[in-house]
């Protein structure tokens, strides 16, 4: 896991918080949310306040396992916003760990 954000402070980025919260917690289930809190760029505490919600909507489900926590995506729950509900998280998670570009149309 890389430990510093890989793009300017004070940049917008085209994905939420929430995303980049589930994009970690997709690749390293056991993370500590500090080290997500590092990926991401934001503090732990919106790390933690972000999980919070996950949890809450069904998007994601915490097992303690010892002293650590491991997360749990539910990839079939549906995108939340009216433009991409006919679409699930695990459509998205699949798009954004697989790693190559889609193929542009034309």
């Amino acid at each position: 896991m890389t430990l510093t954000p890989n793009f300017p402070s004070g940049h917008w980025t085209f994905l939420t918080n929430h995303t980049h919260v589930l994009l970690c917690l997709v690749r390293q289930p056991e993370a500590t949310l500090r080290q997500v809190a590092l990926e991401v760029g934001i503090t732990e505490r919106a790390v933690q306040r972000i999980v919070r919600d996950l949890e809450q909507s069904g998007t994601l489900t915490r097992t303690r396992r010892g002293r650590r926590n491991s997360y749990t995506v539910n990839a079939d729950f549906a995108l939340r916003h009216p433009l991409e509900a006919h679409r699930n998280v695990g459509d998205l998670l699949a798009l954004l760990a697989s790693g190559r570009p889609p193929k542009s149309k034309g």
